[in-house]
């Protein structure tokens, strides 16, 4: 992730790489010449003093444009990350969707690409630091060479104590980074989950001491751990520098050393400290950044798309058949796999047909695997006698208009704009008598602070705004009050069969099962014969001939 980031701006990355190497140059340059003046006297001083002068503002020009390209290199970052992430999420097959799971994918999207991000941040005060360092090693070095090598056996010494420190530490974040994940889930059953537990002290309690409170203290105790062992690592570090010091100094001391060198010693070892201290301190964040950067790897991997993406919408079809498909996949209820199929079954244009059956029986697993959603372990669908694949899979999608169940609301109306979205939307709005609640405007809805009922009835306008020429309907009519089912059932269906459109309803709704052209019935997987569908059809209409039949001019209470 951070060798594609680093590749998608390269000539930023470079640029920015080298004015902070520009910068750590100045910095060493400045103090070379802070002891050349300290050590000189009459014009030759005089000139140091101009060449210290040139030198710092050449620093501060460096610095300055050391920090700006690399803002702009994190704020690219940051979005490059998040876009990368969205994209994936967007193509990837919705089976793997659903099994990297909400928390795993907002996580990415938040955390970790932040983390990502502040990597870029650290990344130029690491450069000049480095650059300090190694440039304060090279300037020991013309002034003694015993002392450098004295000095750079204590950065061995320390480093590789660094080292051994700093994999435990990592262990620590690794553990910080997955149980973040998991906060996130629980961060969802913290807004999700708000009605049950006020109607539930005991169960409120639970989750935030047991279950939020426990993941929240489990990241923050792995970080503390982290860290605290980073800070030792650099405490260790520290201390061999002094103690380098001290020695040095004592033997310079002991031996007579030149006033010019003990100066450039004393000034060298002030100066480096400091940069030292930013370069063991911004090791954690580039570890964040380098943990980070393989949980969204890690994300992306599982969001498999062997799929090409639709360049047409399909206006029309003959025959659409499913013929024995099966799929299989985990049963929390049951703590078991459960098995659909198979399943053999064909729709036609201008059909109703209604499906049937218990909680758990499959039929919005089937319904999934019908809009193309889901991608059979066995069995094949065909569209007019072609066999649909990864080749065309998504542009078989383009066929249908869904409201699942658990639908989405969108903002914005994201349909095609070749119609009048807020005419037609509006008119559609004050057909479902919710003009007095929401409008379309500018092509979004004005609010989406509805009931569930209503939020579905939007979600039925939009249907109707997308044009498709199938349309699913997964309990759509559960959250509607008996006025509306009647007019979904008595209206809505039997206008878009006049307009050729094949329309799959999952109801419970059987006093309207008469309307449909087939009734189908889900039990534990499998299709089965809807108990002698002709003597229910007459069943049904003899119960529906005492349903009163609503106009759809006709004002209706909410």
């Amino acid at each position: 992730m951070l060798t594609r980031l680093i590749d998608q701006t390269k000539s930023l990355f470079y640029s920015a790489i080298a004015f902070s190497l520009l910068a750590g140059v100045m910095s060493i340059a400045l103090v070379s010449i802070i002891n050349e003046i300290v050590n000189s006297v009459g014009d030759t001083r005089t000139r140091w003093l101009m060449g210290f002068a040139l030198v710092a503002v050449l620093s501060l020009i460096t610095q300055v444009v050391s920090s700006i390209l690399f803002e702009r290199l994190t704020a690219q970052a940051h979005a490059g990350v998040r876009k990368h992430v969205a994209g994936r999420v967007l193509a990837a097959d919705y089976h793997h969707l659903e099994r990297v799971g909400d928390a795993k994918i907002k996580s990415a999207l938040t955390e970790h690409s932040l983390k990502i991000a502040e990597f870029f941040v650290g990344l130029p005060r690491v450069l000049s630091s480095a650059v300090m360092v190694v440039g304060g090693l090279l300037y020991i070095a013309i002034l003694s060479l015993p002392f450098f090598l004295m000095a750079c056996f204590a950065l061995i010494l320390g480093s590789l104590g660094f080292h051994f420190i700093h994999l435990r530490a990592i262990s620590y974040l690794k553990d910080a980074a997955n149980e973040q994940d998991r906060l996130f889930g629980h961060f969802e059953s913290l807004i999700g989950g708000a009605k049950e537990m006020r109607l539930n002290t005991q169960k409120r309690l639970a989750f935030f001491d047991n279950v939020l409170g426990e993941s929240i203290l489990g990241v923050q105790e792995s970080r503390v751990k982290g860290m605290s062992i980073f800070v030792l690592a650099t405490s260790w570090g520290r201390f061999l520098i002094f103690a380098f010091i001290g020695i040095a100094m004592w033997i310079m001391a002991a031996d007579g050393a030149p006033l010019r060198v003990m100066t450039g010693f004393a000034l060298l070892f002030i100066f480096m400290m400091p940069p030292l201290e930013v370069l063991l301190l911004n090791i954690p964040a580039l570890n964040f950044a380098k943990i980070s950067a393989g949980h969204i790897e890690d994300v992306c991997q599982q969001l498999v798309d062997d799929e090409k993406s639709a360049n047409e919408t399909i206006e029309s079809f003959e025959l659409l058949e499913l013929t024995s498909v099966r799929h299989r996949y985990y049963h929390e209820q049951s703590d078991d796999y459960f098995t659909l199929g198979p399943v053999s079954l064909n729709f036609s244009p201008g059909e109703l047909v209604f499906l049937v059956g218990g909680n758990g029986s499959g039929k919005t697993t089937l319904a999934k695997l019908l809009v193309g959603l889901y991608v059979p372990e066995e069995g094949k669908v065909t569209l007019d006698g072609k066999l649909i694949n990864n080749e065309n899979r998504d542009q078989y999608r383009q066929l249908f208009s869904a409201v699942f169940s658990d639908f989405y609301l969108f903002e914005k109306l994201l349909e095609d704009q070749h119609v009048d979205l807020d005419s037609v939307g509006n008119e559609l709005i004050s057909k479902l008598n919710l003009q007095h609640k929401v409008q379309i405007k500018d092509g979004g809805f004005t609010s989406r602070s509805l009931s569930q009922g209503q939020r579905k009835r939007l979600a039925l306008i939009v249907s109707y705004l997308e044009d498709r020429p199938f349309l699913l309907f997964d309990e759509w009519a559960a959250d509607q009050d008996p006025s509306f089912k009647d007019v979904f059932y008595h209206h809505l269906l039997p206008e878009l069969k006049e307009q050729g459109k094949t329309i799959f309803v999952i109801s419970h709704d059987d006093r309207y099962f008469h309307l449909a052209d087939r009734v189908l019935k889900m039990e534990n997987g499998q299709l089965v014969d809807f108990n002698d569908a002709d003597k229910t059809k007459h069943e049904c209409l003899e119960r529906g001939k005492e349903i009163p039949v609503l106009s759809m001019d006709k004002e209706l209470a909410v």
